[in-house]
């Protein structure tokens, strides 16, 4: 079986670029947060500072007990985009990309005569040079050669910073055996649980499991799909489909009151409806979160007929914000997430003799977008959102890199529901009948 796939995986990525810009940081440790208080958690760590013991989710506090004089930053968004975009150069002067998987991830197929250890290693030697002379010399990164990407992905962990890792098909499957199940992608803790209780707690029990036995443990097609890409077969995913799109920031203190949290949800809101208009989406639902003091959380959501207008959404959000826990004062993070998405194809005109607002302001909307690409967020604004312009600036998803020139924002993932809780909501009247579910 040939060597088909070639991950690379860029070490330690924002902190990296943070070294590259700032030649003052290299070589000390470093960790990003995503807004400047003591009461947030590091959301990535230079390798020095991960030798510390500090890692994602380390709250700042304890990562300067762990490792006194690190140094904190505050996440640029926008300068790890633009790194990215300067890798995805790099890497396309030696070979195409097959597809982008995160900011730090991407995936390449490797043409079938270069598909040998001999070819596989100079290509990815080429790509680490082309890296370090387009991007810089502190943008390191991880590659994995495998028969296929699942495979590979595993490669490209093995190995850290700076890595070069192949797996052939002649040392499958005992180069997966020392693993752990957690150590293969697509196992995580609920995955592990149930394998272990089936008495697959090893992976060469998980190897030699039948195909059988994985479908019923995964409970469907995704166990098949393990048992194959343990031996190597590159296994097509079904297409992605966007079920939600959203929007949640944890707040600096000075908007952590009602009137700063309701300026940046504006904010989200229409960067969301830019965003939604963008992709081609119109939206059937609503959801908003807030995180309060004391680790509490408050949700409330609401469907209605589907829309892309931004005013029509921000009446709708109106009435979610008013169904907010009465004395409720101090609020640390927001999010809005729309949800029901359907296509500009699919999208139902209303019957004649209906008024849609939202198609006759579909004119309206159209420059203002086109005004706030051209010339700059916050160019042109709804009033609910003043206040927070200087907020809410762009985050990055694991598997989702923002367009600057639409929107600049992103779910960070706590916020947002799941899928469970988006049906419960759905159940409920529409919002046109001013009903509106809350939890």
């Amino acid at each position: 079986m040939s060597l088909r796939a070639l991950i690379i995986d860029y070490n330690g990525f924002f902190a990296s670029c943070e070294q590259q810009e700032r030649p003052e940081l290299r070589g000390r440790p470093v960790a990003v947060v995503p807004v400047m208080t003591e009461s947030t958690c590091v959301i990535a760590s230079s390798y020095d500072a991960r030798a510390r013991g500090i890692k994602v989710g380390t709250p700042v506090s304890e990562a300067r007990q762990l490792c006194p004089g690190i140094v904190i930053i505050e996440s640029r968004p926008e300068v790890y985009i633009r790194y990215h975009q300067k890798l995805i150069t790099a890497v396309e002067t030696c070979l195409p990309i097959t597809e982008v998987w995160s900011i730090d991830e991407v995936w390449c197929t490797l043409p079938p005569d270069w598909q040998n250890r001999t070819d596989a290693l100079a290509t990815s030697r080429k790509i680490k040079t082309a890296i370090r002379l387009i991007a810089g010399e502190c943008l390191t990164c991880s590659i994995g050669v495998a028969p296929n990407a699942w495979l590979a992905k595993i490669a490209s962990d093995l190995e850290k910073p700076d890595g070069l890792v192949v797996i052939e098909s002649e040392e499958l499957p005992q180069r997966l055996f020392p693993l752990k199940l957690r150590d293969l992608p697509g196992i995580g803790g609920n995955m592990e649980t149930r394998l272990r209780t089936a008495g697959l707690d090893t992976v060469e029990k998980l190897y030699a499991a039948s195909v059988e036995k994985l479908r019923h443990i995964w409970g469907g097609i995704e166990g098949e799909r393990m048992w194959e890409r343990l031996r190597g077969t590159e296994v097509p995913l079904p297409p992605k489909r966007t079920s939600s799109l959203g929007h949640s920031h944890v707040l600096p203190p000075h908007l952590r009151n009602l009137a700063g949290a309701e300026a940046t949800l504006h904010r989200l809101l229409q960067k969301a409806s830019m965003r939604l208009r963008a992709s081609g989406f119109y939206a059937g639902g609503m959801h908003l979160a807030l995180r309060l003091s004391g680790h509490k959380q408050w949700s409330t959501a609401a469907t209605f007929t589907e829309t892309q207008d931004t005013l029509e959404l921000t009446r709708i959000f109106n009435l979610l914000w008013v169904r907010r826990p009465s004395g409720t004062t101090a609020i640390h993070g927001v999010g809005v997430t729309l949800f029901d998405l359907g296509t500009t194809a699919g999208h139902t005109a209303m019957l004649p003799g209906i008024v849609d607002n939202g198609d006759k302001r579909a004119g309206l909307n159209a420059a203002l977008d086109h005004i706030n690409k051209k010339l700059g967020k916050n160019t042109v604004v709804f009033g609910g959102a003043l206040g927070a312009l200087d907020y809410a600036p762009v985050r990055i998803a694991f598997n989702r890199i923002p367009d600057l020139q639409i929107e600049e924002g992103d779910a960070s993932g706590d916020l947002r529901p799941n899928d469970d809780e988006l049906a419960r909501f759905r159940l409920a009247p529409r919002v046109s009948a001013l009903s509106v579910s809350a939890s």
